[in-house]
């Protein structure tokens, strides 16, 4: 079921393509002005432009466009100023920005490439969760939702880095979920599992697209998680088989 996302304030990084074009999307359709990032100028106003003809059919929904580099940390760093003297809160963040790197044998990756997967992947949610968590501390249902992948857990061969980065966000939000425990903030980890889209493209260059969901439909199960009435924390939803998941306490 599409929650009612009416007046909420809603963060989408690589809101461009693919899974994150189509969660800002969604989310605008559902009634949230949508604070739409990435770096291709492009691709957001043609998500702004479909937003806008959501919008003349039901009257609900806006966008706001940042083109906005996340390898850029300053830029990050005002972004949360920016959203509190506009709106003096944030309702939810989608932490979706990411980058595959190269698959290859750990040994051949060179470290500029290592360092960038690690940038964009990791330290950017870091610095992002940093610059909003005072926003989302004031609102009455603060949603975070972190993407991330099944290789995590896997670690299969020649994903290193990418693998390495990935479980590194979904402790930080585990972390970040233990920290917020006792207030409205609900964080949790997404795994929308195989899609189409050109990151899956590029990891599996010999797929057929068409076996794979549209990044629509992985979105639309992505998007129950910013639900005020949710109450998971600290969790992993994996989306393709709608089931959530308790990580592991350490023992």
């Amino acid at each position: 079921m599409t929650p009612d996302l009416s007046s909420r304030i809603a963060l989408v990084t690589g809101a461009s393509r693919g899974i994150g074009y189509q969660i800002a999307r969604q989310m605008a359709a559902a009634g949230a002005h949508v604070i739409a990032v990435a770096r291709t100028v492009g691709g957001l106003e043609d998500l702004d432009d479909e937003i806008k003809t959501e919008r003349g059919k039901t009257g609900k929904g806006e966008a706001t466009l940042v083109p906005l580099d996340l390898g850029d940390m300053t830029a990050i760093d005002r972004l949360g100023g920016v959203i509190n003297e506009r709106w003096g809160k944030l309702d939810i963040l989608v932490a979706n920005a990411g980058m595959l790197g190269l698959i290859a044998p750990i040994g051949h990756v060179e470290a500029k490439v290592f360092e960038k997967v690690m940038t964009i992947n990791v330290t950017s949610t870091w610095r992002l969760i940093r610059s909003v968590d005072p926003l989302l501390r004031k609102s009455d249902a603060g949603r975070a939702i972190v993407l991330s992948s099944s290789a995590a857990h896997s670690a299969r061969a020649f994903w290193g880095p990418y693998a390495a980065s990935k479980a590194a966000v979904e402790t930080l939000a585990r972390s970040w979920a233990e920290e917020t425990h006792s207030f409205p903030l609900r964080v949790n980890v997404a795994d929308p599992g195989a899609t189409r889209t050109a990151m899956r493209a590029q990891a599996m260059p010999g797929e057929d697209p068409q076996t794979l969901p549209h990044p629509a439909e992985s979105a639309a199960r992505i998007l129950s998680m910013a639900a005020p009435e949710l109450t998971q924390t600290g969790m992993l939803y994996q989306a393709r088989h709608d089931r959530w998941v308790s990580y592991r306490k350490p023992e």
